[in-house]
């Protein structure tokens, strides 16, 4: 008697090795990214989150020192929560840093707006 296998990700019949377990190379790595473990979930989330700001930033601040709308960067998918270290400037701003772009939250002319740096060797 043939036991007719179904494959747990996609319910497609399962050709092959009587050992196979997934239909196509596809849903396994579906079952296996979809069974990690909730810490590693949230790595993964951080660090891609990490990138997207990483790169808006040097997208936008091409010049070394820019100002920018914030809502134009958020609507791009920034999100300022996430930074990888900060720098404290001698008139108390905070410019909070994602590698080596940077990002200061201001509010000028009535507008909220951020103020974007690159890392210089004298922050450090």
């Amino acid at each position: 008697m043939i036991k007719i296998r179904k494959c747990p990700v996609c319910a497609s019949l399962v050709k092959g090795r009587s050992d196979k377990l997934f239909c196509s190379a596809k849903c396994k790595s579906i079952s296996q990214y979809e069974n990690r473990q909730e810490s590693e979930k949230f790595y993964l989330t951080v660090d891609k989150q990490l990138k997207t700001n990483r790169k808006l930033l040097k997208r936008y601040n091409k010049s070394g020192y820019t100002t920018i709308r914030k809502s134009e960067l958020k609507d791009k998918g920034f999100n300022p929560k996430f930074f990888t270290h900060y720098w404290k400037n001698k008139k108390g701003d905070v410019y909070l840093f994602v590698y080596d772009y940077g990002f200061l939250a201001k509010k000028i002319n009535g507008n909220d707006k951020y103020v974007l740096v690159t890392w210089q060797d004298y922050m450090g």
